[in-house]
């Protein structure tokens, strides 16, 4: 069972990749591109040009595990304005993306500090 909070960090590779690529190709683009360690306790999320679908690849300590997600109807939001290829996310960031929200343009309310009451 893939359990998302177990991840030490979530890589998102922001350029789109080539969807043919499995887990030989997204685990070398892993190594020369993002210049990480697949064996890591790392998940890795690609996503393709038309934005429908995503792969994740992980290491589960006994091999490679690759999760694909097509939408039918739909278009994943993906980042356009981060200077780096690895965007990492945390764990509800990934949560928003796969439900549809824009995790790069949700922001809590502003943290008030007042002093005074009156």
């Amino acid at each position: 069972m893939l359990k998302i909070d177990s991840f030490k960090n979530i890589y998102l590779f922001r350029p789109f990749v080539d969807f043919r690529k499995s887990i030989d190709g997204l685990s070398l683009i892993v190594e020369s591109e993002m210049k990480l360690d697949p064996f890591s306790n790392y998940l890795f999320i690609f996503g393709n040009r038309k934005k429908d679908k995503l792969k994740v690849l992980y290491w589960d300590k006994t091999g490679f595990a690759l999760w694909y997600k097509r939408l039918e109807e739909d278009k994943y939001i993906w980042p356009v304005h981060h200077e780096q290829d690895n965007v990492i996310l945390k764990v509800k960031e990934l949560e928003y993306l796969l439900d549809g929200l824009n995790p790069w343009q949700l922001s809590p309310h502003k943290e008030l500090k007042y002093k005074k009451c009156g």
